[in-house]
Order: C-alpha cells, then structure tokens, then sequence
C-alpha cells in the first residue's frame, strides 16, 4: 500500500496515515457490514450497475440503508482514480458506524463508508498458460453467503488451508455439494457444457460468474445453473474459477490429481476469448 496517495472515508478524500476510524466502529467490533470490490478497465468501473445493485441487495438483507446514490458511488470513484492509471480496482466498505458495544443495532446511527483505488494486480500468465490447483474441504461458512460481508474470517481460514497445501484455491463442498470457492465462483465442463452453482443463501451472486454465464447464453454455449456435486469434479472435463480480480482461471488439479488431461481446456481458451472480446467492447465504450 507503499503508493496509496489517498483513501476515502465519510466524505473526505485524505492520505491513508490520515484516514482514523474509531475503535468502536462495529465493523471493527462485530464485523457488522460489506464490501464491494470492482475492477476498472481503460479508466471505466467494469459492470459498475451491476456491483452496486449487489452493494444494494447486501445493504438491504443487513437492514442498513445504502449512503449514497449511483451518482455520489460513481463521483468518489471518480476522484480516487483520478490519483492513478492503468487498470485499477476500488474497494469499499460500508459498516454500520460507531456506538457503545452491543449485538442489537443502535438506533440513529450513521454508517461508517472508507473505499480506496489501487492499481488491479493480474494474475501470473503462467496461471493462464497451466492452470492452478485446488483442494476441496468442508464448507464451514454461515447460512447467508450472499451478503458480501466483510466478516471473513471463515473465507480466510479456508484459503489458508488451500495455501499452505500449495493450492491457490480452496472448493467448498456442503452436504456433498459444491458451493464455491473461498473468494471465487466455480464452473465444470462436461462434454462441452458449463456447469455452475445456482444462486442462493449459500453462494456469492458473483460478477464474473454472472457475465461467464450472460456471454455463454449470447454465444450459443450450453450453460446450467444446477447443483454440482463433488463427484462432477473428478469426472469433469475442466474446472474454472471465477471472479472480479482473477477472472476466468483454469483449475487444473483438485486434492492433488489432474483435472481431465491436466491443461487448460479448448472451453477455457474459447470463454477466455469471449470475455476478453467482452472487455475491449467494454473499454471502447460499446458495452456497458
């Protein structure tokens, strides 16, 4: 964070050593709000409706009312990016704001908004070029996955345990089902046909997920949104995961075996393709 030069946080823009939240703050407490985190390509916030509907629907299920309009988002983004170049990503973060430690929520009180722009940190080509590995483990998350909290404690526990298994990501597997990853959504192929998790309580709506599956309609690629058991991974043709920051990946070995032939797929190649003809689109301003 060397480069910051500044940081947004309840209406002003200042340098990070200058930015204080207090101790009390119950996303600090309790963990008790979201986040969002999206990409910008060419100098444009990439799906950006489509990030603060979810900012939205995250906001309304923790009954907290969303501080700004499209238009204010879209002004402190505006001004973060303008410190930068290149590609770059914006985090924000909305919690519930500061009051006397107590589970129940304090009534009249005023949310606590911090977001930041930093350059967007791609994944290594050889991530592309071989695949990355993965294990699955138990999903020990909670019941409302779908909020974008910022309490990640069991996300991060999770990917650890991908990590120090030389993973760079964990599956996640409930009741014998597949969710998704710890910070990512997932995709199999069989026999030429995408198949990913439906959306529910126990899955992030994901961006990325949502275009993969927008563009595999648009094209012609057969495309289910069904449950996916943890057997369909072993038999699967090829496996991805999905998300803002690492888009499309290719998994190409789960707890240690190959993944079909142990490449990168001919439906990885093509999807790829697809989603970066989608993102040139995008950044001549012929797509939204």
């Amino acid at each position: 964070m060397a480069n910051l030069t500044q940081v947004y946080l309840n209406g002003e823009f200042l340098p990070p050593d200058q930015a204080r939240v207090s101790v009390f703050d119950r996303g600090f407490i309790f963990g008790d709000g979201v986040y969002e985190v999206i990409p910008v390509f060419g100098g444009r916030l990439f799906r950006l409706s489509h990030h603060l509907a979810r900012l939205d629907a995250s906001l309304s299920a923790i009954r907290l009312r969303n501080p700004h309009t499209p238009m204010e988002w879209n002004d402190i983004f505006t001004r973060l990016l303008a410190a930068g170049s290149g590609d770059q990503s914006i985090y924000l973060q909305v919690t519930r704001g500061v009051a006397p430690r107590d589970h129940a929520f304090p009534p009249n009180i005023t949310p606590t908004v911090f977001a930041y722009a930093q350059p967007l940190k791609y994944s290594p080509p050889e991530h592309l070029a071989q695949g990355v590995a993965a294990v699955t483990t138990a999903d020990i998350r909670w019941q409302r996955c779908d909020i974008k909290a910022i309490a990640l404690l069991a996300n991060a526990l999770l990917r650890q345990q991908a990590i120090d298994q030389g993973a760079a990501e964990a599956i996640l597997v409930r009741d014998g089902v597949v969710t998704e990853g710890a910070a990512s959504n997932i995709f199999i192929v069989k026999n030429g046909r995408l198949v990913t998790a439906p959306k529910g309580p126990f899955i992030l709506p994901g961006i990325t997920r949502d275009l993969v599956v927008e563009i595999a309609h648009a094209k012609g690629i057969p495309c289910d949104e069904l449950p996916v058991k943890i057997e369909m991974l072993s038999s699967a043709d090829e496996v991805w995961l999905t998300s803002s920051t690492k888009e499309i990946l290719p998994i190409t070995r789960i707890d240690g075996k190959p993944v079909g032939d142990g490449k990168p797929g001919p439906m990885h190649a093509k999807m790829f393709a697809l989603y970066k003809e989608y993102k040139q689109a995008f950044i001549r301003g012929q797509v939204n």
